[in-house]
């Protein structure tokens, strides 16, 4: 055994804890990104241990590690998030836990986290999972206060954790722009085995369309700064002025359902509303027997669902305004922010080759394992990517 791999095989087993508000059984990118995260770092031979708020108190070992549920407060008109709004109680679970790391996945209403973590001497991290100055501008906040206020936040942020993780250069601008001294960048991954391109199945697209109909599939939260109206747009666009005979399947909850369901019976549109799909299984089916996905979210950070969709032979047409074209490369194709701009995008991608825009996702998927964002992750911590587990 050379020396270096005695170091690594020596490495110590670390408890790191990560603490993440807005996480539901039916809440999609973030959810699943702790999930992978947890089970590779279990892999590594650490411990972690994932604290998320819920309506009551639970602790249970998953594959993902220890997650420890503690009671949270509804977030009116989110569509059952909650968050960790009990101080003390976070903190007294946190003493019991020990941790040598902290990831945090909000950086609001915990970022006092960053303060308990210094003054415990506990290294810590925020990730940063949204754009601070997108979301306040698709609060209908304006550009340039967008800006300031974000600056604010990202500024008290920076300086409250060790580090900022961001899982794109487009996600870590903002932070640039305020000088953050401490910056890492981490990409998360995607399944490469469950989400695949031999999950199409004919069965699932005549359940949404006829041979000779075009399959769309929106997968996400069905909330405002989304943007899911814009796939609905686009797809009146496309019957109309492409003449396209498409047909939306959407997959996701949120609090704009009902709105949306009532849109599209008012414009006469094919719209199928699936709620969200419990069973990966499932919604690998769904995304490998479209035609073309939607992402219209314009302050996506990155974009797992995009990715996903890749990873199953699908291409995308994504936001210009959002992370995901420099994650999507040339397997999709970028969307101006309007339902005739993801139209067109739409009209671009069906006019390539079946085969060849099919093969071009599966193989930009490729380049996006969970086990290089597990050590990325690691690595942004200082954390031995495989640790001894005595």
């Amino acid at each position: 055994m050379t020396a270096s791999a005695a170091s690594t095989a020596s490495a110590p087993s670390l408890c790191i804890v990560r603490i993440a508000n807005f996480v539901t059984p039916v809440s999609g990118g973030l959810r699943t990104a702790l999930h992978h995260l947890g089970a590779g770092y279990l892999a590594a031979g650490h411990r972690p241990v994932l604290v998320v708020p819920g309506s009551g108190y639970h602790d249970e070992l998953t594959p993902q590690g220890r997650v420890v549920t503690l009671p949270g407060r509804l977030v009116p008109g989110s569509g059952g998030y909650r968050v960790l709004t009990d101080r003390r109680a976070v903190a007294r679970q946190l003493a019991a836990l020990a941790p040598d790391r902290l990831e945090v996945s909000d950086r609001t209403t915990l970022r006092w986290t960053g303060a308990w973590a210094r003054a415990h001497g506990v290294g810590s991290a925020m990730v940063s999972h949204e754009s601070a100055t997108g979301v306040l501008g698709t609060w209908g906040l304006p550009g340039p206060a967008a800006r300031v206020l974000a600056d604010r936040l990202n500024s008290r942020t920076a300086a409250a954790y060790d580090t900022v993780v961001c899982t794109t250069a487009w996600a870590a601008a903002e932070f640039e722009r305020i000088g953050a001294p401490r910056l890492a960048l981490a990409p998360l991954g995607v399944d490469l085995a469950l989400l695949h391109p031999s999950r199409h199945d004919p069965a699932v697209r005549a359940r949404y369309c006829a041979p000779d109909e075009v399959l769309l599939v929106l997968c996400s939260r069905l909330s405002a700064e989304k943007r899911p109206e814009r796939a609905l747009e686009a797809l009146a666009e496309l019957r109309g002025r492409h003449g396209v005979p498409a047909v939306l399947a959407v997959a996701g909850a949120g609090p704009l359902r009902q709105r949306l369901t009532e849109l599209a019976r008012r414009q006469g549109l094919p719209v199928h509303f699936l709620g969200h799909l419990a069973g990966r299984e499932e919604v690998a089916a769904l995304l490998a027997s479209a035609d073309a996905v939607l992402a219209p979210g314009p302050v996506e950070t990155f974009g797992l669902a995009a990715l996903e969709a890749l990873a199953c032979g699908t291409p995308v047409a994504v936001s210009r305004s959002s992370a995901l074209p420099r994650i999507i490369g040339a397997a999709g194709a970028v969307a101006a922010d309007s339902g005739a701009g993801f139209a067109d995008a739409v009209r671009e991608l069906l006019d390539r080759p079946p085969e060849e825009r099919r093969a071009a996702a599966r193989a930009r998927a490729e380049g996006f394992g969970w086990g290089a964002a597990v050590t990325a992750f690691l690595a942004a911590q200082g954390v031995p990517a495989t640790a001894g587990r005595s």
